[in-house]
Order: structure tokens, then C-alpha cells, then sequence
């Protein structure tokens, strides 16, 4: 597994990686949120498209949900760009008190492993912060390249499973796991 290079202070609201920000969303976000959450082939295997108002409340259920759990959706901004570029962080899964890794990136930034990097980012808050045991990820069985991403963190398949109503199949990764593959 490759080595997770974000810092983070206790329940920090940013993170660094080596080409990223995660850091909180903020209303100023919601134009480019919105242009992500509205194109059709990144949000296929998601929710489905969003209008620019379901978006805007996304963000404040994203901000709400860290007031009330110390973790969340981040805000992923390209260094380089310093664009917003995507969400990715932690949640509860659909109506379960099991945490989820969960992301999505405008396609422009696809297959230059910055899913993949933002997700150890987060991998490494929820077990090295939160001191969480197990995090889960799901993938649609035909979304390919969201389970390279999940396999790539290390997270093992364990099963076919059915959430936000539709079938899917179940990753999960231990802190005991992560702790051991992951070079500091």
C-alpha cells in the first residue's frame, strides 16, 4: 500500500496530501459543486444529477454532519489548479452506524490517482484521528473504476449488499490492517 502523506491536528477541518487540499466546504463552493454534481457521467454510479438547489443543501448536510460528528465531506482542491476539484471524506452509511469512505471528482482529474490519494487521506483521519476500527466502502458492480480506488487503499471486498437501494458490493478495511500496510 502506498504511504498516506496527509497531517492532520486533532479533528482538523484540512488536510494536506502531496497534490491536494481537503479542507471544509464553504457556500462559495456551490458553483463548482454544482457543476460536478450536475454532469451525468460523473454522477452515474452516485445519486444521480443534482439541481443547483439540491446541491446547496449538500453542503450544508456536509458542514451539519461535521458539527456533528467530527468528520465528513471535504472540499478536494487541486494544488496545483487550486481549483475545487471534488468531495471525499467519511459518513455514515445509508442508515447504518457503520463509516463510510466515500468520493467523487470532476472527470477531468480521473485517472491520475487523486481518488486514490484523497482516500488515504481519509482512511488515515478516520483511523489515526477518529481512532475508528473498521471503515467500509460500496461500489456499483459495474462502476470499475471507483473499486480500483477502494482496492487500491487496501480495502477487501466482502460481500454483495444493498444500500441507498440499489445492489452493490461491500469493501472494508480494520484500523489493524491499514496500521500494518500502510508505510508512515
Amino acid at each position: 500500500m502506498e504511504s498516506s502523506t496527509a497531517t492532520a491536528n486533532s479533528f482538523s477541518r484540512q488536510i494536506e496530501t502531496a497534490r491536494l487540499y481537503l479542507r471544509q466546504f464553504t457556500p462559495d463552493d456551490l458553483d463548482d459543486l454544482s457543476r460536478i454534481y450536475s454532469d451525468p457521467e460523473i454522477m452515474k454510479y452516485l445519486t444521480g444529477v443534482r439541481t443547483r438547489e439540491a446541491t446547496e443543501i449538500a453542503i450544508h448536510t456536509m458542514l451539519k454532519r461535521w458539527e456533528e460528528n467530527n468528520f465528513g465531506m471535504w472540499a478536494v482542491v487541486h494544488k496545483i489548479d487550486r481549483k475545487m476539484i471534488g468531495r471525499c471524506g467519511l459518513g455514515f452509511l445509508d442508515k447504518t452506524p457503520e463509516v463510510e469512505l466515500g468520493y467523487a471528482l470532476d472527470k477531468f482529474y480521473w485517472n491520475q490517482g487523486l481518488a486514490t490519494e484523497a482516500s488515504f487521506a481519509s482512511l488515515n483521519y478516520g483511523f489515526k484521528i477518529l481512532n475508528l476500527e473498521i471503515i467500509v466502502a460500496i461500489a456499483r458492480p459495474e462502476n470499475i473504476a471507483s473499486q480500483r480506488v477502494i482496492q487500491k487503499v487496501g480495502m477487501k471486498y466482502e460481500k454483495i449488499a444493498r444500500y441507498y437501494e440499489t445492489d452493490v458490493l461491500y469493501y472494508s478495511i480494520s484500523r489493524e490492517t491499514y496500521d500494518s500496510k500502510v508505510v508512515v
